[in-house]
C-alpha cells in the first residue's frame, strides 16, 4: 500500500488531475467538496460489484461500471458508449482493498457450495463453471491488477484522461495508485 498517494486537499491531487472530473472526484468524496449540478455525466467511474464501497458524488456526474475487481475487459462496449455517445473524455479506474477477486482460486469450494445449496446448481456444474470463468475474473494484486488495466485503456483509448484510483474499505477514501 506504500504506492498509495493520500489524498486531503486540493494540493494532494496531481496536477494532471487538477481541474478535471477526476480531480471532481476526490474533492467530492474525500473532501467533502459542495455537490454542483450537473446534466451530463462528467466522467467515467469504472470499479469494483463490492457492496462495501459507496461513491460520494453529485447526481449526473458520472456514469458508472461496477465489474468484480473493477475488471473493464468484458465491459469495453460501455465504456466506448461513454466516450462516444456520453462524450466523457476522463476515467477513473477504482480497485479497493480485500477484493473477493484476489486469489479467487482459494475461494473455489465456496464458491461451488453456495451454488448448489443457494441457486440449486448439481455439483458437477458449479465446477464446471467455477473453472470455465474464474481464471477470467482473478485479479491477482489490487494495485497491479489496476495499474495494468489502466494500461490496457490508456492503449485503447489514447485520448482519453484514465486515472488508477484505490478505494480503502477500511478508511472509505480514495487515493491515487502511483
Amino acid at each position: 500500500m506504500d504506492r498509495l498517494i493520500n489524498i486531503e486537499s486540493n494540493k494532494d491531487i496531481p496536477k494532471k488531475y487538477q481541474n478535471t472530473p477526476i480531480g471532481l472526484l476526490l474533492e467530492y468524496h474525500n473532501m467533502g467538496k459542495s455537490y454542483d449540478t450537473y446534466s451530463s455525466a462528467q466522467l467515467l467511474v469504472g470499479m469494483c460489484m463490492d457492496n462495501r464501497k459507496h461513491l460520494h458524488i453529485p447526481d449526473n456526474f458520472a456514469y458508472i461500471i461496477r465489474a468484480g475487481g473493477a475488471n473493464m475487459r468484458h465491459s469495453e462496449f460501455k465504456v466506448s458508449y461513454a466516450i462516444s455517445v456520453g462524450q466523457v473524455r476522463h476515467i477513473a479506474l477504482i480497485g479497493h482493498t480485500k477484493c473477493g477477486m484476489v486469489d479467487l482460486v482459494s475461494r473455489r469450494e465456496e464458491f461451488i457450495e453456495g451454488l448448489v445449496q443457494g441457486a440449486g446448481w448439481t455439483k458437477q456444474t458449479a465446477e464446471e463453471h467455477f473453472d470455465n470463468f474464474a481464471p477470467m475474473f482473478e485479479i491477482g494484486d489490487e494495485i497491479d491488477f489496476i495499474v495494468s488495466e489502466v494500461r490496457r485503456l490508456r492503449q485503447r483509448y489514447p485520448k482519453i484522461v484514465i486515472a488508477p484510483l484505490m478505494y480503502r474499505v477500511e478508511d472509505n477514501l480514495l487515493y491515487i495508485i502511483q
